[in-house]
């Protein structure tokens, strides 16, 4: 009887471990077992896992304090001296365009893994689909460099070992050791001046879309590489964004739209495109319904959510606050604290509209009226108190 209950028990605990590890819609996904599984049979104790990038799995995004200052590699420097990285200036650089992960894109739980853990050093080896730590480094590093100085030139990087240069390594370290990348200039707008016969200019207010929208740097700046700002032939310098002029980048329509899509595909040209430069963004023109002071100072984020794409919200309050009740609200963070005659009604006596804007006296008195018969005490209006518990 032990027996036959022990094996019930492993068969339940098989059954519901395994609903809670595999995913809905892993059956349904065009899969080999040879896919994730370098063996045959792998098993719980040996998967047999084939590690790949998978960008989505950094779990760890270290800020540039935290990072190397400089790196010098030299499980290469067979020919050459060994390369002096500066790690944290390009850290600081990369977090614009994604963080950690834009150079270390295969990590699980941590730490940041450094390249020669994945990419083996010998170009002799089983698996040529991954590259080997040589063609690592050049394809990370190679894109940009060539971009910026318009050179394939090796020695850019690397410099030929000889008897005058050994203590090259050692005068690159210190002359590194300590700097910092200059902080980046952030611009409140800036104005685009486009082809677009119907709206030649279009307004990009920066400072709302981080500060307001909740955008960070990558939704934008993600394919970006140093040369949108440094160019070491003088002539292709991009124009600064400060000089209140509107800039003209050549790019192709897909290019120009590509970091607005995500939010904007649906909206039409002339949301952007208009014939001069435009205002900020105006709740009341775009949507139809004004913020009152209780909304205007918050995030997007506290009442659309944290969706890139912000829709239409029922605008009677108790979409989204719950606790409008007797004795739950406090009232007075409204700047009208309630008089003990009005403090235990329900809301709906005085505010007869799911907007809870102007009260009505007239349900219970006949010769009041408000503003000019308050139901209590005037106070100071405090914004940094939730009015409500707001759905999820």
């Amino acid at each position: 009887m032990k027996k036959i209950f022990l094996f019930i028990l492993t068969i339940f605990i098989t059954v519901a471990s395994g609903q809670n590890k595999i995913s809905a819609n892993h059956s349904l996904m065009n899969l080999t077992c040879k896919t994730c599984h370098s063996c045959d049979v792998p098993t719980k104790k040996d998967p047999c896992l084939i590690p790949c990038p998978r960008a989505d799995m950094i779990t760890v995004n270290q800020t540039p304090s935290q990072a190397p200052e400089v790196e010098v590699l030299k499980e290469l420097s067979n020919k050459y001296l060994p390369v002096v990285f500066s790690h944290k200036i390009h850290a600081e650089m990369a977090e614009m365009a994604g963080g950690c992960k834009t150079c270390h894109h295969y990590n699980t739980v941590g730490p940041i893994q450094p390249c020669i853990n994945c990419h083996e050093t010998s170009r002799k080896r089983d698996d040529i689909s991954k590259p080997d730590l040589e063609a690592a480094y050049h394809r990370q590093c190679i894109t940009c460099h060539r971009e910026w100085s318009h050179s394939n030139n090796c020695t850019s990087c690397h410099a030929l070992k000889n008897a005058s240069n050994t203590s090259l390594v050692s005068s690159n370290v210190k002359k590194i050791s300590g700097k910092t990348h200059p902080k980046l200039e952030e611009p409140s707008k800036i104005v685009y001046e486009t082809n677009y016969s119907k709206g030649k200019f279009v307004t990009f207010f920066h400072d709302e879309h981080i500060k307001t929208f909740g955008a960070s740097c990558v939704n934008c700046h993600q394919q970006d590489n140093c040369t949108k700002c440094h160019d070491r032939d003088k002539t292709n310098l991009v124009q600064k964004i400060s000089d209140g002029m509107p800039i003209k980048i050549q790019k192709s329509k897909a290019e120009h739209h590509k970091p607005c899509f995500s939010c904007h595909q649906n909206d039409s040209c002339s949301l952007c495109h208009k014939d001069k430069e435009s205002g900020p963004f105006n709740h009341l023109e775009v949507t139809g319904w004004a913020l009152n002071r209780f909304h205007e100072k918050l995030s997007c984020e506290k009442c659309h959510g944290t969706s890139k794409k912000f829709v239409k919200l029922n605008n009677d309050c108790i979409s989204c606050h719950t606790n409008f009740a007797p004795g739950k609200f406090d009232h007075k963070i409204t700047g009208l604290k309630l008089d003990e005659n009005h403090s235990e009604l329900d809301c709906k006596e005085c505010h007869q509209e799911k907007t809870f804007a102007k009260p009505v006296c007239t349900n219970c008195h006949d010769d009041k009226s408000f503003p000019k018969n308050k139901p209590g005490k005037l106070t100071p209006v405090s914004l940094g108190k939730k009015t409500g518990a707001a759905k999820k």
